[in-house]
């Protein structure tokens, strides 16, 4: 059987878009057949029905109406998919045989400019790499705003993959190399992002990819990643992209490096807990009013400046909003009513920008002329060159005020956009709309009272258009000079005249007439607007760079945050300093702290106390602070003196990487790895309870040798939380370690937090007693305390006659061993003594076995988790039968 035309043409056309959804237009529909369609209905849950196409069975298809396309193009794309939308290129109305159909546009998850399918204050990127050898090449470009940047020169897969997070894209194109298949980059991206990989080779790279740049100062590898990537976007968009003006290189010198392991534990974007904005970093200091402010925030906090002159014209432009509030309140206000003129601009550039979008721009553009006043008025070095260079736009201002209608159609196929009085035609032709009845009954009106024929009228079908229409009565009436005969009936005859064929003229085309013009007159303002894009986009630039200082303003004020001193001296001198999250959302006062380091007396802390008493949040308020200031916002303290660092590293708390096969221990040892291996001199290295993934002498012995390699290998600053308290005697053997702890106050067997950092190394856990307050069952603590006594008993016996590490049996008062207390009160244990020596003929077959193995445990090389879990597996094995 052959096949219909078309289904040949949806062969063709699908046969060039494989690896894509094929949204195929029929009339009104986008249509999807065979696995495209049965994908969709399985994705988009649609009815799968058939169509007869001339194969032998009917092919699986499943529809969607063309105007609501946008909902379902946004779920395929959240799920990973690439939707091909295929249009009708010509007028069914006029095609000669098959209506011409073509894609128009490839729709994925990296390439979207719909600002109803994107997070307002978040960019989406769609990235590249390549890989020569040990260097790597990364390229990123958000299309929905015009940004396309690139770097190079990795020297590990770990910091590329790194750098990539920062950026979070939505799809990668991988090109792939000998060398990126040698250390299987694809499955490394695979098991860190949860996003579409396009694979491409890297001979698909042409001296003709970035011809519309200047790529005088891009390094080869850059070219050929940065290249791949926009052949890649064009090759989707098929379309303009002129909003995209320039590849911008960035060296990572530039900025402090942040690894994803430091910016998930420090929470700057997002909680690690449930993926919130809402406990994060941004969510503290956000204040933003416009969109572009919110994302360029995000990018500052991702990227902290190490050039203290920078710091310090931000720092300026916020101590000046604090100064002066009036100045800030009428910057808040103009913002407040600015869209999102990034976004706008790259609609404009693809053509897919709607009437409603030009009159936002207008809007936010006619704020412009008074931020520039505002601006004028400031004095900080900053603001004063933004003066200078803000460009208020009133050209492009005045052509959409003169030519868009305030409340135009919602799209731009309807009419109703242009404005009265921008178009002679436009306006005759919706007069001729809103006239063409009067007319008509002016010209039946006027005919009967000159022919004298009274039953006259003036009347319309389809067929014919208007024409008069008299009696066969009054045919000797009609006056024939001007009369022209259209059509004969029975009863009367149909005639039209000159005046009649031209008011049907424009009333019966004026319709469809004016909404052609309206559209290629829109399309001509779009171009104009379309050149002026460089203007514009420099112009929201500086909006968004004023919304930020104004939101870091806001934050500080409402705080009580302080200006930060950036000091070339290697010091990190904080007196009160406070966790910008955490004191926000406490029941209570929060307690400041303290804290001082430098590179030669002060370079390690290390913190020892109890779990829960706020180790974390200490060591963590001190990387936020340092990290705020050098981004140029003030910082939750009395005063802070904050020396550049380079580098912040965290490793904190436990977690395992099943995706690698790594084990928390595993996993913690790689990240420890790695800041031993990339921290400098200038870096700040945050160390929590290292160690603690193994056996206590193994982990004591681990974390040691990492303290006494900062020392005296790297010399960094760094804060060090542990429960190994041998390490406090790390403070008289290396020159610059200084211990601290945090203060408890013990009322009875139970502690309180005072969350206080004091001079000093704690000389206990409090483990039993935080497990307490966590809710363990009162017979676990009550053994947990048995079992701790024997063992530090023991402890003391090995070390004074350096005798076997056994432990030997807990026993009673009257030398038997006890499992429980005489005077349990839990019904479903019996409490039992047990005569050692017959045991075997007065206990269970199971009861003897659990003995066995308290005998047989190595207690002193156990974490006091591992003893509370192994207690734990004890009692339950006791209670089953």
């Amino acid at each position: 059987m052959a096949l219909t035309p078309m289904m040949q043409q949806y062969f063709e056309i699908k046969e060039k878009h494989k690896d894509c959804i094929l949204f195929f237009r029929l009339g009104d529909f986008y249509e999807m057949f065979f696995e495209d369609a049965e994908t969709a209905s399985r994705e988009l849950e649609l009815v799968l029905t058939g169509r007869d196409c001339g194969m032998e069975k009917r092919a699986p298809m499943c529809g969607i109406p063309f105007h609501s396309s946008e909902g379902y193009v946004a779920r395929l794309v959240e799920k990973g998919y690439k939707v091909a939308i295929c249009e009708q290129v010509e007028d069914p109305s006029k095609a000669k045989g098959i209506v011409k159909r073509d894609v128009i546009k490839i729709v994925t998850p990296g390439t979207l400019i719909d600002s109803n399918l994107l997070e307002d204050t978040r960019n989406n990127f769609i990235a590249s790499v390549y890989v020569l050898e040990d260097r790597f090449s990364l390229s990123f470009c958000d299309i929905s705003t015009g940004e396309f940047l690139t770097t190079s020169s990795f020297n590990s897969y770990f910091k590329a993959i790194d750098e990539m997070s920062k950026f979070s894209p939505a799809e990668i194109i991988l090109v792939e190399t000998k060398f990126s298949l040698k250390i299987n980059l694809e499955k490394l991206i695979k098991s860190k992002f949860n996003l579409l990989i396009n694979k491409v080779d890297e001979y698909s790279y042409t001296e003709d990819s970035l011809v519309d740049f200047d790529i005088s100062n891009i390094k080869e590898e850059e070219k050929i990643s940065s290249g791949i990537l926009y052949s890649y976007i064009k090759e989707t968009q098929k379309g303009s992209l002129s909003h995209v003006l320039k590849v911008e290189r960035y060296d990572l010198e530039n900025y402090m490096m942040l690894d994803s392991t430091s910016r998930k534990n420090l929470e700057l974007t997002e909680t690690i807990r449930g993926k919130s904005k809402k406990g994060s970093l941004i969510g503290a200091l956000d204040k933003t009013k416009t969109p572009m402010g919110g994302r360029l925030l995000r990018k500052w906090i991702e990227e902290p400046l190490v050039k203290i002159d920078e710091i310090n014209l931000r720092l300026e432009v916020v101590e000046e909003f604090i100064d002066n509030l009036n100045a800030a309140g009428d910057f808040k206000e103009f913002l407040s009513g600015v869209y999102d003129i990034e976004r706008i601009t790259s609609k404009i550039s693809s053509g897919a920008v709607l009437p409603k979008d030009m009159v936002s721009l207008k809007n936010s553009l006619s704020l412009l002329p008074d931020i520039k006043e505002s601006l004028s008025m400031c004095r900080s070095l900053a603001l004063t060159k933004m003066h200078e260079e803000f460009d208020t736009l009133g050209d492009i201002h005045s052509l959409i005020s003169s030519s868009i209608m305030d409340s135009p159609s919602l799209q731009i196929k309807e009419g109703n956009i242009i404005k009265d009085g921008y178009s002679i035609e436009v306006d005759e032709l919706r007069e001729a709309m809103q006239k063409g009845k009067q007319w008509i009954m002016d010209i039946e009106s006027r005919e009967r009272e000159e022919t004298g024929i009274k039953s006259l009228k003036v009347s319309y079908n389809k067929v014919f258009g208007y024409y008069i229409e008299v009696t066969k009565s009054n045919l000797s009436s009609v006056p024939e000079n001007r009369y022209i005969r259209k059509q004969t009936l029975a009863n009367c005859e149909r005639y039209i005249t000159e005046e009649l064929k031209t008011i049907e003229e424009k009333v019966l085309g004026a319709e469809e007439k004016i909404k052609v013009i309206e559209y290629n007159l829109y399309q001509e303002i779009r171009e104009k607007v379309a050149l002026e894009i460089e203007r514009i986009l420099k112009t929201a630039k500086i909006i968004a760079t004023i919304d930020v200082l104004l939101s870091f303003s806001e934050a500080s004020f409402e705080n009580g945050y302080v200006k930060p001193i950036i000091s070339k001296d290697d010091v990190i001198d904080i007196k009160e300093g406070r966790h910008p999250v955490v004191e926000r959302v406490i029941d209570g006062v929060f307690v400041p702290n303290c804290t001082y380091l430098n590179n030669a007396s002060d370079t390690i802390s290390i913190i020892t106390g109890p779990n829960m008493a706020g180790k974390s949040t200490y060591m963590r308020q001190v990387a936020l602070i340092t990290l705020m200031a050098q981004i140029g916002c003030f910082v939750p303290a009395s005063s802070a003196v904050i020396g550049i660092v380079d580098r912040i590293f965290t490793r904190i708390g436990a977690s395992d990487d099943l995706s690698l096969g790594q084990s928390t221990f595993m996993v913690e040892m790689a990240e420890v790895s790695n800041i031993l291996t990339n921290a400098t001199r200038n870096s700040l290295v945050i160390l929590d309870e290292v160690g603690r993934g193994t056996s206590t002498y193994d982990g004591l012995s681990i974390a040691w040798a990492v303290v006494d390699y900062i020392a005296n290998s790297i010399g960094c600053k760094t804060l060090f939380a542990t429960h190994y308290h041998e390490l406090t005697e790390l403070e008289e053997k290396i020159q610059g370690v200084k211990n601290y702890c945090i203060s408890v106050k013990e009322h009875g067997e139970d502690i309180i937090f005072l969350r206080k950092i004091v001079p000093g190394g704690a000389d206990k856990s409090y483990g039993i007693q935080v497990a307490k307050l966590a809710g363990l069952p009162d017979k676990v603590i009550d053994l947990s305390k048995t079992i701790l006594q024997r063992l530090e008993e023991n402890d003391i016996n090995n070390k004074n006659t350096q005798s076997s590490k056994k432990i030997e049996p807990l026993k009673s008062n009257k030398g038997q061993l006890s499992l429980f207390d005489a005077n349990s009160e839990d019904k479903g244990y019996e409490a039992r003594s047990i005569d050692k020596e017959n045991s075997k003929d007065i206990i269970s077959k199971k009861e003897r076995d659990v003995l066995k193995e308290i005998e047989n445990i190595d207690i002193i090389n156990m974490t006091p988790l591992d003893a509370i879990n192994y207690i734990y597996k004890l009692k339950e094995k006791l209670k089953s039968k």
